[in-house]
């Protein structure tokens, strides 16, 4: 399925990217960001396990087990503090 991937904050630095389309057999948010760690360098780098990163599917915050489905929107970002 092809999902579109928007990236945030240090996540878009790291990356140099804002967003990609994104051909994936990833069935959930985790699976997902395991997929793109397995691309290495830069991404293993910004989306590592145990980096605290935050994952929004659709513009609502989800949990790493929210189901992908064709044409959703999935973001990366960093927790934001206020102030």
């Amino acid at each position: 399925m092809k999902v579109q991937v928007r990236y945030f904050a240090s996540v878009r630095e790291a990356l140099s990217s804002s967003g990609e389309a994104v051909e994936t057999r990833a069935e959930t948010l985790s699976a997902l960001r395991d997929e793109l760690i397995g691309r290495g360098g830069a991404y293993a780098t910004a989306l590592a396990r145990g980096k605290a990163v935050r994952m929004a599917l659709d513009q609502v915050m989800s949990d790493e087990d929210a189901a992908l489905r064709e044409g959703c929107e999935v973001a990366f970002f960093p927790p934001v503090t206020g102030g």
